[in-house]
């Protein structure tokens, strides 16, 4: 066998290889979404259910969605209790697609009133990419056995770059592991190099961080499913 036909076996190995894995991320549920991030008694939306859905008995108003959200995501909430709160915010968002629209339109003006002003804010550029991202895996989506009979309107981050706000949060942020847990969430189906660097990065930073450490240890979606560093450590070394 010539070199060039291992290097094209190699190839053919890693793609079937990565295929394989997003295939299977897909199956279990968009990330962002189906995995309930851990965050102890800390303040965020209302949540009654005891799976990663709404359970359907919630009495939650969502006229109080934005205003709700924004009392949560003040300054010296951790990036983990932000991530479980847009997570939640995205499930009550899909029933209310007025509130949907304004959540990420003032979380997007908060980030950018912040710039203008000379004050560039990590934390708020965070939230606006973050909940982007979160709203493009499950608004408008039509997804078996889990959207059925839910609402399908126009997604209102479609167009937005979440990630590339999240990467600019992180930017400004400096040294954040948690940060970079969600980001290795966003990319846990590409791009890999950037994924590989996010999870390395979560993962050492959860050597000083309970919370995350926390986290990390936590199954994806279920007891039978990988913990959240296993998954993060293949998709990492799946090329």
């Amino acid at each position: 066998m010539t070199r060039q036909q291992i290097r094209s076996t190699r190839f053919a190995i890693a793609l079937v290889a990565a295929l394989l894995l997003f295939a299977s991320i897909a199956q279990a549920g968009p990330p962002l979404i189906c995995h309930t991030i851990e965050i102890g008694q800390a303040k965020s939306l209302p949540w009654i259910s005891h799976s990663w859905n709404l359970s359907g008995g919630e009495n939650y108003d969502t006229k109080n969605l934005v205003k709700d959200t924004l009392e949560i995501l003040k300054p010296d909430t951790p990036v983990l209790v932000r991530m479980e709160t847009l997570r939640r915010a995205t499930l009550y968002a899909r029933k209310d697609p007025v509130a949907a629209k304004e959540l990420l339109a003032r979380l997007h003006a908060r980030a950018t009133s912040a710039e203008s002003a000379s004050k560039p804010d990590a934390l708020a550029w965070f939230d606006a990419g973050y909940l982007a991202e979160t709203y493009k895996q499950w608004i408008g989506q039509n997804l078996p056995h889990m959207t059925d009979g839910m609402r399908m309107d126009a997604n209102p981050a479609s167009g937005v770059d979440g990630y590339a706000l999240v990467k600019k949060a992180i930017a400004l942020r400096g040294n954040d592991p948690q940060m970079e847990f969600a980001a290795a969430l966003i990319t846990l189906s590409g791009p890999q190099e950037a994924h590989r660097q996010h999870a390395q990065k979560a993962i050492a930073g959860a050597k000083t961080d309970a919370a995350l450490a926390q986290n990390l240890a936590a199954r994806f979606i279920g007891p039978q499913s990988e913990t959240m560093s296993e998954l993060l450590a293949k998709n990492s070394t799946a090329n």
